[in-house]
């Protein structure tokens, strides 16, 4: 080609673009051998557990009796049912960062349920996470937890499920979690990287500290809520042993922030007694506080009944646990009390408090006992996430009657009643009185819950 001047105009192909092809293609086809690899690999890794193990002794009455209460204590009917359905027949979506999972059938029907399980087929799956299939079991279900099962205890939840549950015919629904989380063979790598070796023993400990340990850290899955995960959603800590971490709270469940269950004298149990844990558990509330969020589905389903000793035995052994960090003990401060009942000018945040707090949780913070939780020195009101107050003050919330306590205790909802500001002044307001000592709650965090909870996930009914 020529120019105006009649000169060749010459060409020259820059040749990067080409190079880039062939190593984005190698880089590629790397990444496809690696996952083909990786996939391969889970075929040949071991898988623990024997699907052809037996019961060693005969299903006895004792034995279904002992299975039922166990299934209580692990909660088995909270995620496996849903409402209005039949009893463990299948649960609603649990929420996840990778989808809804959907609880299954775990009745006795043999084409629906796990009426077809070997108590080889139900301790792989209970204890080790693996499904007949062989295909790893998601961690929604706390089988992280339910490894350290005594071979006894295990043995009688199977004599329950298979013995004393009525069979239902219900299909398992299909989870909601997109491609290629969906992929089963990944969560394989994921259980022999990040899952707890099994510590399953023959029999039950003896010692109250140990008792309390065995369920807290196992049945009662405890840590599912109140230990942090890491970034590959494992539990960061599965016992006491392996750090404070453990029971320290900071998930959000539901909206809800989750406290820590050590030994923080501000935002865990450091004030708190041990016969105060046991009526928690027991009732949903006690003489200074009372259950919330997904705590009180806990009570309902669970731990209200469980038997005293047993109850005693978890708050002994939360009891000794330490503190995650170190937190000046709390004093009672009578000056809010009597700010609030001198008269006079009061700021914004105390006025709000008067109008719409004070009936129930009284110009002192300390509330009813056994009826409307203290807010003076309360572990909710001094967590450093205020999100679970803020949740509460806009919903509402009723802390329901058990079978020892059967009267229904209800706080209304205030999110058509208080705005953003109002809210954030009541809730500041409240965080630094009575020698509680948190941080001030923003309108923009107040708007942030409200704005959160108003478009819910289609597929997320409920957390584990």
């Amino acid at each position: 080609m020529k120019n105006g001047q009649g000169k060749t105009k010459s060409h020259v192909k820059c040749p990067t673009a080409p190079r880039l092809c062939r190593w984005a293609s190698g880089v590629v086809a790397c990444a496809i051998v690696a996952v083909v690899l990786a996939w391969l690999a889970t075929l040949l890794l071991p898988t623990p557990g024997d699907p052809l193990a037996k019961i060693s002794l005969p299903v006895n009455e004792q034995q279904i009796k002992r299975g039922a209460y166990l299934a209580r204590v692990g909660d088995c009917v909270a995620c496996h049912t849903a409402p209005g359905k039949a009893q463990f027949s299948g649960g609603e979506a649990i929420a996840s960062p990778i989808g809804g999972m959907i609880p299954p059938n775990i009745t006795p029907d043999k084409n629906t349920g796990i009426g077809s399980y070997t108590y080889g087929d139900f301790e792989r799956a209970v204890r080790y996470g693996i499904a007949p299939s062989g295909d790893t079991l998601y961690p929604a279900m706390p089988w992280t937890s339910y490894s350290r099962i005594t071979q006894d205890d295990m043995a009688a939840l199977y004599a329950y499920f298979m013995h004393g549950v009525t069979p239902v015919v219900a299909p398992h629904q299909q989870d909601t979690i997109p491609w290629p989380f969906s992929l089963r063979w990944p969560m394989t790598w994921w259980r022999w990287l990040f899952a707890p070796k099994p510590l399953a023993t023959a029999n039950l400990p003896t010692d109250p500290v140990e008792l309390g340990a065995y369920y807290v850290t196992g049945l009662g899955h405890c840590g599912a809520c109140h230990t942090p995960r890491a970034i590959t959603l494992q539990e960061v800590a599965f016992d006491n042993h392996q750090g404070s971490q453990f029971l320290s709270g900071g998930q959000v469940i539901d909206g809800y922030s989750v406290p820590s269950i050590r030994g923080e004298q501000r935002s865990g149990l450091g004030q708190t007694r041990a016969d105060e844990i046991v009526a928690l558990l027991k009732t949903g509330r006690s003489e200074r506080t009372a259950t919330f969020g997904p705590m009180s589905d806990v009570v309902t389903h669970s731990t209200q009944y469980m038997s005293d000793g047993d109850l005693s035995a978890i708050a002994t052994y939360l009891r000794s646990l330490s503190p995650s960090k170190n937190q000046d003990k709390p004093y009672y401060d009578l000056t809010t009390f009597n700010v609030l009942t001198r008269g006079g000018a009061l700021p914004t945040g105390a006025k709000q408090y008067l109008s719409h707090c004070e009936g129930c949780h009284l110009s002192n913070g300390l509330g009813y006992k056994n009826k409307f939780p203290a807010l003076a020195l309360n572990t909710m009101v001094n967590n450093p996430d205020p999100g679970s107050l803020i949740k509460i003050v806009l919903n509402g919330a009723t802390n329901t009657g058990t079978q020892h306590n059967e009267t229904d205790y209800s706080m209304p909802a205030f999110a058509n009643t208080l705005n953003d500001e109002d809210i954030a002044e009541i809730l500041s307001f409240i965080r630094s009185s009575w020698g509680n000592q948190a941080s001030e709650v923003s309108a923009s965090e107040v708007s942030e819950v409200r704005q959160n909870q108003a478009a819910p996930s289609p597929d997320a009914a409920h957390n584990p």
